[in-house]
């Protein structure tokens, strides 16, 4: 047994009533199980994992949350359903109460956490029928590498299919697109930015893989929930708007509120960034941590225009950001850090990087969440022996850890 001690599976918001029913599940993983519990096949089966591409795995400990949690039966199942029918119902009209009605809210509340021990009572979890076998979160990847082997009852576990592989394309995705702009940075630090390009339920799982990656901080507290960071950040143009186009204000009224956090001050809002990061340096001093630009790509800094005519000039370019980095050391301000954001990705990063461009930290968004990293899950064993669809056979990999679920 390998000596690893995965995150803790309450650290996981996984909807367990709705796992266990198959009710977040592809409907034919359901109706699998479901037939196998019927026709009394409960034949032991080795379900194989892997994926197509290099990567930096991510999911594991996710999974095998899902796995301890949700792999069983029901002892009287249509009585279950019909336990889980209601218990849906009540999450629909909890929901449609939350504004009014109090009472009556409360009310459906205890209703409900009734129907979820019920639910538990009517679970037989078998979890420890499993054996798995798994790399961790954060190993390096090749394509077609076996990455997990779960070994079982297969119809304990086969309705589990369509979590578990989301997990891992979803946490891998991130991961590696973060150490792919980690690696590109070379060493400087990366902020993870991209919570406004994504649904905000995915805020907890994928901070947690930006953190696999090797992010240094992320937007949002739920980014950070899991592995203990808090959301950081700097002033939005929204602030600076509301103080009519004072980026100098905006800049202390944040700095007056939150005076323990680094003061980066946004420097362009009025499309002249060096002549605003002046401004804020001359009158915060070494009060001003940094300036951030983000510029967009559909605007030419004040800056740029006089040296237009060999490079793209639009957005956060290399001659903006050595304009601002020259200017503001001639007046002194050596100590002000800058934070660059807006379109970059890796490969950005690695042009400014190659250019030997003075750009401090790299601020990226939503360059971070596009793409794929597909798992597949295939059964190559039954009952010891091979038995798979053609072109899939067992594959073992000794860098598999075996855990205890």
């Amino acid at each position: 047994m390998a000596n690893w001690h995965p995150i803790p599976t309450e650290t996981f918001d996984i909807p367990v009533h709705e796992a266990r029913r198959g009710y977040r599940s592809d409907a034919y993983f359901w109706r699998a199980k479901v037939a196998l519990e019927r026709a009394d096949l409960k034949r032991s089966a080795l379900v194989q994992v892997f994926q197509r591409k290099d990567a930096v795995l991510c999911g594991v400990d996710e999974t095998l949350a899902i796995l301890k949690l949700c792999t069983g039966y029901y002892r009287d199942p249509q009585h279950a359903y019909a336990l889980f029918d209601r218990y849906i119902a009540l999450k629909k009209t909890i929901r449609g109460l939350y504004y009014s009605a109090r009472d009556q809210r409360l009310t459906a509340q205890k209703e409900k956490l009734d129907l979820e021990a019920e639910l538990d009572a009517q679970w037989v979890s078998t979890a420890g029928d499993l054996r798995v076998r798994t790399l961790r979160d954060g190993s390096i990847i090749g394509p077609w590498e076996t990455v997990m082997t779960i070994e079982g009852p297969l119809h304990e576990f086969a309705h589990l299919e369509t979590l578990y592989l989301g997990v891992l394309a979803r946490r891998t995705k991130i991961a590696t697109n973060v150490r792919r702009v980690v690696e590109a940075a070379r060493g400087k630090p990366v902020f993870y930015f991209p919570a406004r390009f994504d649904h905000w339920a995915v805020q907890g799982g994928d901070g947690y893989a930006a953190s696999i990656g090797g992010v240094d901080s992320v937007s949002t507290d739920a980014q950070g929930e899991w592995w203990g960071q808090r959301g950081a950040g700097t002033i939005p143009h929204s602030l600076i708007a509301a103080c009519k186009g004072d980026t100098l204000q905006a800049a202390e009224v944040f700095a007056e509120s939150f005076p323990d956090a680094n003061l980066i001050a946004l420097v362009d809002f009025h499309n002249d960034c060096v002549n605003t990061s002046l401004a804020v340096a001359e009158e915060l001093g070494e009060r001003l941590w940094g300036v951030r630009l983000d510029t967009s790509g559909t605007m030419v800094d004040k800056s740029v225009i006089p040296e237009m005519g060999r490079f793209a000039p639009t957005g956060v370019n290399p001659q903006l950001v050595r304009a601002v980095r020259k200017a503001l050391d001639a007046a002194g301000h050596v100590h002000v850090r800058i934070i660059v954001s807006g379109g970059f990705d890796a490969a950005k990063i690695a042009h400014f990087e190659a250019e030997e461009v003075p750009a401090d930290i790299y601020g990226v968004g939503s360059s971070l969440v596009v793409g794929n990293h597909d798992f597949t899950a295939d059964v190559v064993m039954v009952e010891g022996k091979p038995c798979s669809k053609k072109g899939r056979r067992f594959q073992d990999n000794h860098r598999l850890d075996e855990i205890a679920l």
